[in-house]
């Protein structure tokens, strides 16, 4: 039985025997950094399968385990769907590219980077310029508890003003989203987009992205009826949060979706 804390088990004993996604274990640095970039590939081609592309636009990144000061992301002005194993790079907290052929995002490397070095604990972060989210960011609000799935970002997600509308190129934007960071797991950046981040793994990370594009489209088609929507109470809210909002909860939402991806793209490992 997989324990999970204070959360609730949705694996019960009496399944024993029965076919459960298990978190892999692994004996070396290298074992792990090897699994890590095939989640990573996978997680950029589940973004271009959500159509959360926008141009070059849009950074995916995980530490490496065995050099924490560095982290792997996607080649700059490649799509999502042709990301591979071959083309990741892999670049440290002064943008400089330590491993792969191609150029990195400035804007990836600020961001990204700052969020990474600040806080030691994160393990990945996504952010993309996607058409939901980049709507709702205009509104500089938080998102509401109105069904049980956007509840999992309750009081768990922040709202980034600061330099609304500003090209995120200077390290002092870095450094004032890395501190929104602090005990959440996703910002709203005014004007700007969303971010997630794990303290888990980048399927986790990848998969709160795309619930939260989710989250913002599904409160921006009910508020276009007119009508308000009926929140879930605070204390449903946090419930659902604690219970099926945590990163175990995102990495196992994840599986579904790396095994598909694994068998229909098979050139992701390439």
């Amino acid at each position: 039985m997989i324990d999970l804390g204070n959360r609730v088990s949705i694996y019960q004993p009496d399944q024993d025997g029965l076919i459960f996604p298990e978190e892999p274990s692994f004996n070396s640095p290298e074992a792990l950094r090897l699994d890590r970039k095939k989640r990573l590939v996978a997680a950029c081609r589940a973004f271009a399968k959500h159509g959360l592309d926008f141009g070059f636009a849009g950074h995916l990144t995980v530490r490496d385990p065995e050099h924490p000061e560095l982290y792997w992301t996607n080649p700059m002005a490649v799509h999502f769907s042709q990301v591979k194993l071959s083309n990741l790079i892999l670049v440290d907290h002064d943008g400089r590219v330590i491993e792969g052929d191609y150029a990195v995002n400035r804007a990836g490397f600020v961001l990204h980077a700052a969020v990474h070095e600040m806080h030691p604990d994160i393990v990945s972060m996504c952010h993309a310029h996607t058409e939901y989210g980049v709507a709702f960011a205009s509104l500089g609000i938080p998102l509401a508890p109105i069904t049980q799935d956007a509840s999992c970002f309750y009081e768990d997600h922040v709202v980034i003003r600061e330099d609304a509308g500003h090209v995120a190129v200077e390290e002092d934007a870095g450094t004032r989203v890395a501190k929104a960071f602090t005990g959440v797991k996703a910002a709203i950046h005014q004007n700007h987009g969303l971010l997630t981040a794990s303290r888990h793994s980048i399927d986790s990370c990848a998969w709160w992205f795309i619930a939260l594009e989710r989250a913002c489209r599904q409160q921006l088609m009910v508020e276009a009826t007119g009508r308000k929507p009926v929140e879930v109470p605070p204390e449903s809210a946090r419930y659902s949060r604690e219970h099926v909002g945590s990163d175990y909860i995102g990495w196992l939402h994840f599986q579904p979706i790396y095994t598909e991806l694994q068998e229909s793209q098979p050139d992701m490992f390439d």
